[in-house]
């Protein structure tokens, strides 16, 4: 059984199907928004777009643009979440600024949030302000972006579970409201939540700082055989000419900063680009085969080519390039995230979807 699937209790019971939600790339349109697409049958490489290719879901808050998305089901009732970045690169009101630099240094801090019952209904969106402290201060943030987060059962005692979010930002010292030190970098922050609201969202700190650039962190989790789990890690180096790189750790509190990684594999990737070079790849997702012992992830070819597809029958050795003919995706799908489906579920969406 792999962890961080479908919730036990879910209606359908057995797992069948996966939903991939992502943003496109478009530099001539508004495709900054929420797109969903249904695997053909129980097939994680096959991918159709549901209503017909048209985005799904669209902020009108902040910037109005939403970016790297992720999914997440709720263990405990079922709910299903939806998070993504609050940034708008093409088009929009830019008279605030514009460019990378800007955006990394005072862009949006706050994620926008969706959720659902029945993966049809949505309600949202809403802001989870990550800089935002219960006491009313703030941390010193640039802008927050790829957020992802994991369900931790007993994060604070036994029966008392959260989900454990981290995103990437640039910190910058409190005494620094400004954002103006040029020596601030990019780094892998987390808080925890138990339900993405601003009133139980907590702070928590640094979870991946490698003196240089690290961002869109990606994560998954492997049950072991004699009790609890290996958590695996994606991130993408942009300090030091690794790419996306992939380490592990068997801590439990594997968010906290005594928690010990071993690194994988590095350059993850990188033959998909032309050039063979591993900055040409960001934005990685980890997924698992609920039905086969096997272990997905997808690397964005940037600017605009998108995901392509790594595979592994064990983590524990790295991912190795799927075939290209046995992935179907529609072209410039970027970022996003994997949710497994019941069988359920995946019948009710199934009518929505459009094969390519």
């Amino acid at each position: 059984m792999l962890s961080n699937t479908v919730h036990k209790d879910a209606e359908g019971a057995d797992p069948y199907g996966y939903l991939m939600v992502h943003f496109i790339e478009d530099p001539q349109g508004y495709a900054e928004r929420l797109y969903f697409d249904l695997s053909r049958g129980d097939d994680p490489l096959s991918w159709d777009p549901l209503y017909g290719g048209r985005p799904l879901l669209t902020s009108h808050l902040g910037t109005t643009g939403l970016r790297d998305p992720y999914m997440v089901r709720d263990p405990r009732n079922g709910r299903v979440y939806v998070m993504a970045t609050d940034l708008r690169v093409f088009g929009g009101d830019q008279s605030q600024g514009s460019g990378w630099e800007h955006w990394s240094h005072h862009g949006s801090t706050k994620l926008m949030i969706w959720s659902t019952d029945d993966l049809i209904h949505w309600s949202g969106p809403r802001p989870l302000d990550v800089s935002l402290q219960q006491d009313g201060s703030r941390v010193q943030l640039g802008m927050a972006w790829a957020p992802e987060c994991l369900w931790v059962p007993d994060y604070e005692g036994p029966e008392q579970g959260a989900f454990v979010l981290y995103w990437s930002s640039k910190l910058f010292d409190q005494d620094d409201p400004d954002h103006a030190d040029p020596s601030v970098y990019d780094r892998v922050l987390w808080g925890s939540t138990t339900d993405f609201t601003q009133e139980h969202f907590r702070y928590g700190g640094v979870l991946i700082d490698t003196g240089g650039n690290a961002i869109d962190t990606t994560m998954v989790q492997r049950p072991l055989p004699g009790g609890g789990l290996r958590t695996y890690r994606a991130t993408k180096d942009n300090g030091f000419g690794r790419g996306i790189w992939l380490d592990s750790t068997d801590d439990p509190r594997w968010w906290m900063p005594q928690a010990r990684w071993t690194t994988i594999q590095e350059r993850i990737g990188a033959d998909w680009c032309a050039d063979g070079n591993p900055s040409g790849v960001e934005g990685p997702a980890l997924y698992a085969d609920h039905a086969r012992n096997r272990w997905y992830l997808l690397v964005d070819v940037i600017p605009s080519v998108g995901y392509r597809p790594m595979v592994s029958d064990d983590p524990d050795t790295g991912f190795d390039y799927a075939r290209e003919q046995d992935f179907h995706l529609r072209p410039h799908t970027k970022h996003g995230g994997v949710l497994s489906l019941t069988r359920q579920e995946y019948e009710r969406l199934r009518p929505l979807a459009q094969q390519n």
